[in-house]
Order: C-alpha cells, then structure tokens, then sequence
C-alpha cells in the first residue's frame, strides 16, 4: 500500500485540492510540506493531535515536515462558529508558541520549526493591502464556511482577514522552503484554498502546489473527541497527566477504537487489522484500547511515561491505588458538604451532575459506596492523609489535605 492509499485507508483524507498531483508527490516524490498550529492556548489538546500524527506519518515516507507555530495568526483568531476570540497579548502568543513547539519537537526527527510572526510582522500595511489584498476577492472570502457561518452576527475585520494571513504563509514556505504541500483539519480548507489561490496568482498557474484536509476526529455519539469530563485533555502534561491521557483512550467504546488506531498511531495497517479481529473476536479483552493508549502516550510523552501510565492504570484497577495516580491538593478549613467535595476536587463538574452519581450508587470513597447526599467530609476522614475518590468504574482520584 503506497502512502496516498494508506492516508485513504486511515480516513485522513477529505478534500484534496489536485487528486492525481497529490498522489503523484507523495507516492513518488519526497517533498516539504506544512502544517499550522495557532498557540491560543498554552498546550496542544488532543483533538490537534491527528494532524501531528499526519505529519509523522509523512516523514516516515521519507518526506519533510514543516511545523509552522502562529505566533502572528495566533494575534488574530481563526473565526470560530460561536462568535470573537480573545485576543492574545504580543507576550502570550510568543510565550505559547515556545511551550508548543518545545511538546512537538520531541516527536518529530526531522522537522523544520518555523513562527510566522518572523515574517508577517515585517509586512507593513500598504504592502499587505497592495502586494496581498489585492489577489482576494471579498466575495470568495465571505463564500468560505468559516466566514460565512459568522455573517449572521457579524464578524470583525480582524478575524476576517485571517485567511489572507495563512494565505501569506504558503507563499512565503513556498518560496523560501520549496514547500508543496500545506495540510489541516477540515475547517481549515477554506483558509488552505486561498493559500494555493494566492501562490498561483502571484507566481502562475504552473506552481506545483497542493492542499489537503482531514475530517474532524468525533466519537461515533457525535460528540467532540478529546473532551473529559473535567475539560480539554492537553499535550502538556502538567496540563493533563500521562495517566489521565492513557485511562480517556483505554476507554474508548469499541465503537471507536479502530478509527481511533487509524488516525492517532502509527501502527501498520496490519497490525491495526489484527487488533480489530482481536476486537470483533474477544472484546472483553480490550486489546485494540490497550494499544491505542500505550501507542499515544508513547508518541507524545515517549517509552518510559506510557509504561508508567499503564501499571499506574493497572494497579489503580486492580487495588484501586497506585504511587502516580492523578492527585490533588485540597484545602478543607471546615466540614464540607459530599456534594461541594465533589465538584471541589472536579470529579464533577455541577452539584446535580454529584447527586445523581451518588443516587446511583456511582461514588465510593476508600472502597466504601456513598448514597447519602447529605455526608459531610471531615478532617477525620483523611485518616492517612489522603482519600481515594471512585468515579463509577474508570475514574479515580487521590484527594490529600494541603498542610
């Protein structure tokens, strides 16, 4: 299987701007390539990792990735469906961008790193509305779905010229990295076509350049993939553990593991068909969750830190307690209501969401089942020093008291 099929056959595919040109590069060529990541935010989240994981697959065929961080994209804000960014500060975008290049690095072998605020911010505004403003046109702009999804309630000029900026960004690795491939999630394809627009009005139709995207990764109930119960599961992990990023993916539903494999490892197409017979033969066995969470925390955290990830998660099964389980320091100045405690220490998120576990026989604290919505926690309760809180069958929590 050559590499545009196994990309198929993994489902990272869904708009490619040149079928046959695209095939024929990555098939037959070794060429550079690039894809973004804004830092709005001080870590990668695991929903971007299928991109990462896209980058690693190509430099496995012997291609060369690009890793482009936003720091001037990250000053503007990709529009978003539900309304403005925040802007970040000139600090916060720089700051980010060093911590995200710093959780990728590690990844890649052969990866050139590159911030787009080295350029962008040298572009003064006449040469932005002359040399790039002029090869765009206002109503292709408002076509592309990221802008039109927001001309209902409006949209800054700000995030509106986004595009133009991403656009910037293939000329510019064009030209300056012999880039030929930009790549992203689906929702970026408009942004990615007026990169490839931009190139060929500026340097002709013959530019040898191609553009990709790959649907977003949902789980099969159709909610958003990579979201706990407490919130965003981050590359960081003082952000998110080694061990809580390996329990969320040994949990995945069947439903879910094999597309999870395909988009999120970098095992061989037949090792993947072997675990989904594995799958389809012994479920109870959950040997397609044991690989998708060993194989992920090793990309991202390495050897050592999956492997402790999975005796923590072993032990914490089999004996409820294990030295690197998730932990968390609380401040108890006076007695605390079971439903407070609970959203206190985020094993839940509201007061209702608590009561209802507790009805349902979903709580135990060291070992013992809670069904009193009025229990009080105490100082006394943390006889050794600490509890261990029980979320249902998966989630565990050890609770020490602050000195």
């Amino acid at each position: 299987m050559n590499l545009y099929d196994e990309l198929v056959w993994r489902g990272l595919i869904k708009d490619v701007s040149n079928e046959n040109l695209a095939k024929k590069l990555l098939n037959e060529e070794s060429i550079s390539f690039y894809c973004g990541f804004d830092p709005s935010a001080p870590s990668l989240q695991l929903g971007n990792f299928t991109q990462i994981v896209k980058m690693l697959l190509l430099e496995k065929y012997g291609h060369k990735p690009i890793v482009l961080i936003g720091g001037a994209t990250g000053l503007i804000g990709d529009p978003k469906q539900s309304g403005e960014r925040k802007l970040l500060t000139l600090e916060e975008s720089l700051k980010n961008a060093e911590k995200i290049k710093s959780q990728i690095t590690p990844m890649f072998k052969t990866a050139t790193f590159v911030n787009n605020y080295d350029w962008i911010s040298k572009i003064d505004v006449i040469t932005f509305l002359r040399d790039y403003g002029k090869s765009f046109n206002i109503n292709s702009m408002l076509a592309k779905d990221t802008v039109a999804n927001r001309l209902e309630n409006g949209i800054s000029y700000t995030e509106f010229s986004y595009m133009i900026i991403q656009a910037i960004d293939f000329l510019h690795l064009y030209q300056n990295n012999n880039c030929l491939l930009q790549f992203g999630g689906s929702d970026q394809w408009g942004n990615i076509t007026s990169g490839l627009d931009l190139i060929r009005k500026n340097l002709g139709d013959n530019s040898k350049v191609i553009g990709m995207s790959s649907p977003l990764l949902t789980k099969s109930d159709g909610t958003k993939f990579g979201k706990s119960e407490s919130g965003a599961l981050w590359l960081d992990k003082e952000l998110t553990s080694p061990y809580e990023m390996y329990q969320y993916l040994i949990n995945t539903p069947d439903a879910d593991v094999i597309s999870y494999l395909k988009y999120l490892t970098l095992l061989s197409v037949e090792e993947i068909n072997e675990l989904e017979i594995k799958k389809n033969n012994h479920p109870e066995l959950r040997e397609a969750q044991k690989a998708l969470a060993k194989e992920v925390v090793a990309l991202i955290h390495g050897e050592e830190e999956a492997l402790k990830a999975k005796e923590a998660s072993e032990k914490v099964f089999n004996s409820g307690m294990a030295d690197n389980m998730p932990t968390q320091k609380i401040n108890l100045p006076t007695d605390i209501n079971i439903l407070d405690f609970l959203v206190n220490i985020n094993i839940c998120p509201s007061k209702s969401e608590a009561r209802r576990n507790i009805e349902q026989g979903g709580i135990t604290i060291n070992k013992e089942k809670i069904f009193d919505v009025n229990k009080i926690i105490s100082k006394t309760d943390f006889e050794e020093g600490y509890l261990i809180v029980k979320k249902g069958k998966k989630t565990f929590l050890k609770v020490e008291l602050n000195e």
